[in-house]
């Protein structure tokens, strides 16, 4: 027997390969295929099952292309209605592969068609549970992403209650849970940075598993604080309900190189130039007007968040032999309408036209500039981030929500930006240049860095470090 978590950094996404005596199953695949087909390769092994824990919202699943190339059966548990076809598996059925067994536990909650899948080994002792976003590690899913539902987000949170105690907590403790998420995931609140872990160990330590918690002090508990999710999420959900393009169609058609006078055509007619090298790059010369999301941070969240049309052509900005991988990123979030990227990268633009810059100074001088007086501040980390410490009289301006108040701030101003590290800083900067605030500047390090330079902090940051 064979269980491999297949972790996705950028999206915080884990998918799962198991194999057994030559047949496999895959769990919550990635838009790409190979990984699988390569895995299964190696094992000598036919993947037989596709198991989709529920729709999606935070990521393109690989369920469709991946059944194609293998010939393998896609499953959803009970009530999920997609439009192309699977087998929709009965709560308690069992699936067979190799000498393993699957008991499919139907476990609304996060969304009504949530499934989480019971790997029996060839005695038919319980050995692990692959539990989608039902439940993390350290939390459970959030009940307000189900695909056009009429339930109340409370009542999906009092589904998940049922479903936690009457098909989870009952399970040996020993086994091992496998979610579909770690830390950055905005599937929960707060996701511990570890991605697997024993139930036992969640029964004593996950807040939403106590055993003395009402159905009601759980629903509270579960919706407390939750933020709106990102704009793409219910976009990706439908797309994995209804279906989708191949991404082998999508990569012959988006990883193109353009030359500079079609790229500048693409440019006029409407398409968003997006510049995927890292910050220091970027600040030190861009296309005017470009958006910057690095490739090197969580990518495809940020783009998924911050640009609202999946349909949005794209032309890209991106280093030698990394475009491909940048088409490949974004179409993990739905973002399959790339147009090419300039060929020769930015070298190419800047060897014949207009460059825009960001300024970007050290946080030793952001505080030289602050203790001066008059600045203007914006602080572009989470609410959740900002409220636990901060540097006084900067306002919170979150880069989620840029959209929504950008007409708040004043063009004729100077904008200094930080975030935690300098990178969605450096992203929110470019931003603002699209929308006309062009003179902003960039804090190096980020939080991380001005919060040592000394610069007052919030109360509440102060009190601790005096703890």
């Amino acid at each position: 027997m064979k269980v491999e978590q297949i972790y996705t950094n950028c999206l915080a996404e884990a998918a799962y390969y198991i194999e057994s005596e030559g047949e496999a199953i895959v769990i919550d695949p990635m838009r790409e295929s190979y990984p699988y087909l390569e895995r299964a390769e190696k094992d000598g092994a036919k993947i037989k099952y596709i198991l989709e824990t529920h729709f999606h919202a935070d990521f393109v699943s690989g369920h469709i292309d991946l059944a194609k190339k293998s010939g393998a059966t896609i499953v959803y548990g009970p009530t999920a209605k997609p439009s192309y076809e699977v087998h929709i598996a009965e709560d308690g059925e069992e699936l067979s592969v190799g000498k393993l067994k699957i008991r499919v536990l139907h476990t609304p909650g996060h969304t009504v068609e949530s499934t989480t899948y019971l790997l029996l080994d060839e005695n038919g002792k319980e050995q692990a549970i692959f539990t989608g976003d039902t439940l993390f590690i350290g939390d459970v899913g959030r009940p307000d992403l189900a695909v056009k539902s009429d339930l109340s987000q409370d009542d999906l949170a009092g589904m998940l209650f049922d479903s936690l105690r009457n098909k989870i907590m009952t399970l040996p403790p020993e086994i091992t849970v496998y979610p579909a998420h770690g830390a950055g995931s905005a599937c929960g609140k707060n996701l511990s940075t570890d991605t697997t872990d024993t139930l036992g160990n969640q029964l004593k330590f996950n807040y939403a598993l106590r055993a003395s918690m009402t159905r009601e002090e759980f629903i509270a508990e579960v919706t407390d604080g939750l933020m709106a999710p990102p704009q793409y999420f219910p976009k990706n959900a439908v797309l994995n309900k209804e279906g989708y393009d191949s991404l082998d169609e999508i990569l012959d058609r988006s990883a193109k190189a353009l030359s500079l006078d079609e790229f500048k055509e693409f440019r006029e007619q409407g398409a968003l130039i997006l510049d995927t090298r890292s910050q220091a790059e970027y600040v030190k010369a861009h296309v005017p007007k470009s958006m910057f999301v690095g490739r090197d941070g969580t990518f495809a969240s940020w783009v998924g968040t911050l640009v609202e049309d999946l349909r949005q052509p794209i032309v890209l900005i991106a280093e030698d032999n990394m475009e491909e991988e940048v088409v490949t990123r974004l179409s993990r979030v739905g973002y399959d309408n790339v147009l090419g990227h300039l060929e020769g990268g930015f070298s190419t633009w800047e060897k014949s036209e207009e460059v825009a810059q960001t300024e970007s100074i050290s946080a030793e001088s952001f505080k030289e500039r602050y203790d001066e007086g008059d600045l203007n501040s914006l602080d572009v980390r989470k609410t959740s981030e900002y409220e636990t410490e901060h540097v006084l009289a900067i306002e919170n301006f979150p880069l989620d929500f840029i959209h929504d108040h950008i007409a708040e701030l004043d063009a004729s101003k100077k904008y200094h930006v930080h975030c935690l590290g300098g990178y969605r800083s450096v992203i929110a900067c470019s931003i603002m240049e699209q929308y006309g605030i062009v003179n902003t500047v960039n804090i190096e390090g980020g939080y991380k860095a001005v919060s040592q330079t000394g610069l007052p902090l919030s109360q509440f940051q102060e009190q601790n470090t005096a703890l």
